[in-house]
């Protein structure tokens, strides 16, 4: 769920969609050569994570994966759209750039975030909520651009929800490292309508439970233009995102975006 600058759109090489974080610290007090085989170690346990991701993205997938009961994964739908998506997603930065926001707790949430649409989800020392002003820029959000909208009225009759019109796309943005703890959406008025996430750029192990946080979760791999829907019996089931891998996506560079479509009012 939640500061670089939209500067316009450019390739994926020099797009970088923000600034990444920092450089790393230096290793103190740690013997140069155990130093260096405990780098390479983990060197080759990141390696072969991508190039398991990446093999898993060619295999053949079905049209539909269903993950439980009103939970679907509809893989590749939105890959058509994407390259459109992230183009609208650049302009939309321009008046909305992304953010790290606090939860109520006052811990810097590693996901940054932005929104587009009626209302956004802003989290703060307040609490967690919906407002239609973005408190960054002191003006609305963003409208939520029709083609997104669209998107998401599609996914969701795909997966058996019919006449879905969201008023709210919250925009993660997952550079290599960042996660997304086990939550529920819950901030919306009611609970009948789905959410629709689309997945663009990185891989991601999205983790989807049950009822009660410490019900058993499924790892489930999406990759670029996987839409996952739920709702009904689901609506407010647990889940989370771990922790994304690093890696270099042609159409996000090195990161993973997530584009998630609620009806809150």
């Amino acid at each position: 769920m939640p500061p670089g600058q939209g500067k316009g759109y450019s390739s994926p090489a020099t797009r970088g969609w923000g600034r990444l974080a920092g450089h790393a610290a230096p290793v103190a007090q740690l013997d140069r050569v155990a130093a260096s085989e405990a780098a390479g170690r983990g060197f080759e346990s990141r390696r072969a994570r991508q190039t398991d991701l990446h093999t898993q993205s060619l295999l053949p997938r079905a049209q539909f994966e269903p993950i439980a009961p009103d939970a679907t994964v509809l893989p590749g739908f939105a890959t058509g759209e994407a390259d459109a998506l992230c183009a609208q997603l650049q302009e939309l930065l321009l008046t909305s750039p992304w953010r790290h926001m606090l939860t109520p707790g006052g811990q810097r949430m590693s996901v940054e975030m932005t929104n587009c649409g009626r209302v956004g989800w802003i989290s703060d020392r307040a609490g967690y909520r919906y407002q239609s002003i973005d408190p960054q820029s002191g003006r609305q959000w963003p409208p939520m651009p029709a083609a997104w909208s669209k998107l998401a009225t599609r996914a969701a009759a795909a997966a058996g929800f019919a006449r879905f019109e969201p008023d709210v796309c919250l925009v993660n943005r997952y550079i290599p490292g960042a996660r997304l703890s086990l939550h529920q959406d819950r901030n919306e008025r009611d609970f009948a309508a789905p959410v629709v996430s689309v997945s663009l750029g990185l891989p991601a192990l999205f983790l989807f439970g049950g009822m009660q946080r410490e019900d058993p979760t499924r790892r489930i791999v999406l990759f670029h233009g996987d839409v996952v829907v739920w709702g009904g019996t689901l609506r407010l089931a647990f889940h989370g995102v771990q922790p994304i891998a690093d890696g270099e996506h042609a159409a996000t560079g090195r990161c993973r975006i997530n584009l998630t479509f609620r009806r809150a009012l």
